[in-house]
């Protein structure tokens, strides 16, 4: 392979990932008055956190029962600070750091 044609690649795949990720902001302002994007914005951030919730709890229980109870003490300070605030990241983010220090303390 010569060095014109890595480069050439190196550049064709810069700019396809670079499209890819402008791509959103590009068509925000023809998506921003659709009724099933502000649905998505209403729906996608509770649908991410119960994800995560799943994805980190499953295997918690028998394998791990010393995380079982900071597990679910995170678990209820995020829906509750969700439920109180409606600030996704701020949910997410206190139960992680609850969980991790509470784990580390132990």
């Amino acid at each position: 392979m010569s060095n014109l044609y890595v480069l050439s690649a190196v550049v064709a795949m810069g700019a396809v990932t670079f499209l890819i990720r402008a791509l959103p902001f590009i068509g925000a302002r023809w998506l921003r008055g659709s009724p099933v994007v502000r649905r998505i914005g209403v729906f996608l951030p509770p649908a991410i956190m119960a994800l995560l919730l799943v994805h980190s709890a499953r295997e918690l229980g028998l394998q791990a029962p010393g995380q079982l109870l900071p597990t679910i003490v995170a678990v209820l300070l995020v829906i509750g600070l969700q439920l109180y605030k409606r600030q996704p990241l701020l949910s997410i983010a206190a139960g992680t750091v609850l969980y991790m220090l509470w784990i580390q303390a132990v």
